[in-house]
């Protein structure tokens, strides 16, 4: 997306400044009734991982999900498995065990399979790396 003639925005900046710079009297975006600024990040930090640029998406992840209540236990393991996902990516595996660890305890009991369908192939993933302590603990109290 184009700014100011010579620059370009980011379409995370454009949607940013499409939630707070709606001219008085002129309707939000559609999708501003669900996205705030930190769905906005998350969000962000989810196309950073899936592009595998978990340096991009580590400290956006770990900002917004910081602020993410764990009331919404279904979305926030959904999105905590974007997080160990980027940790797996970076190399860091106890940082990712841990935060699958923390996934699968928010999504135990919530009526979807979605966060079980995102954390199983992580689970997969660290399996063989059950001699580090983080992934032993994980494989030895998880039943995804």
């Amino acid at each position: 997306m184009r700014g100011p003639p010579g620059s370009i925005r980011s379409p995370s900046r454009a949607a940013h400044d499409a939630l707070g710079n709606a001219p008085d009297g002129e309707p939000q975006p559609d999708w501003a009734a669900w996205v705030d600024y930190t769905e906005l990040e998350i969000m962000t930090g989810r196309c950073w991982t899936e592009l595998d640029r978990p340096l991009r998406a580590v400290p956006v992840l770990t900002r917004s999900l910081n602020r993410y209540s764990d009331d919404n236990a279904r979305d926030k393991s959904l999105y905590l498995s974007w997080l160990a996902q980027a940790y797996l990516s970076a190399g860091d595996v106890e940082e990712a065990a841990r935060h699958v660890g923390r996934a699968a305890t928010l999504a135990h009991g919530v009526a979807s399979q979605r966060p079980a369908q995102r954390l199983t192939p992580l689970i997969t993933h660290l399996r063989p790396r059950a001699g580090i302590g983080a992934v032993r603990e994980l494989l030895d109290r998880t039943v995804v």
